[in-house]
């Protein structure tokens, strides 16, 4: 009865988890409107942009970057990270869903 009791239990956590998990679909189209500009369309950033403010910017899709936990990518497009700026325009349920988008970036 006990071990029932867990499994249970444990398959609610995981749909919970998996409820809180991001859309990638829609992160694309916020990921469009807000951040392509800048990282370019696959994550890739536009050198010209990244020339301009005499930054590196890191691809998306590497290693360093889809090494990060989902709260850090949060983070950084909720408060900015070196010269970016906070993305003031992305809120709630559309950073998770960039953040989705941008784990489906990786190589």
């Amino acid at each position: 009865m006990k071990l029932t009791v867990f499994a249970i239990s444990l398959l609610t956590f995981t749909a919970g988890l998996a409820l809180a998990a991001g859309d990638a679909a829609a992160g694309k189209a916020v990921y469009d409107k807000s951040c392509k500009s800048c990282h370019g369309a696959d994550g890739t950033a536009n050198a010209n942009i990244a020339k301009m403010m005499k930054v590196e910017m890191k691809n998306l899709g590497s290693a360093e970057v889809q090494g990060l936990s989902d709260a850090d990518l949060s983070k950084v497009v909720t408060e900015g990270k070196g010269k970016m700026k906070p993305i003031k325009t992305v809120a709630g349920k559309d950073v998770d869903n960039i953040v989705a988008y941008v784990r489906s970036l990786k190589k």
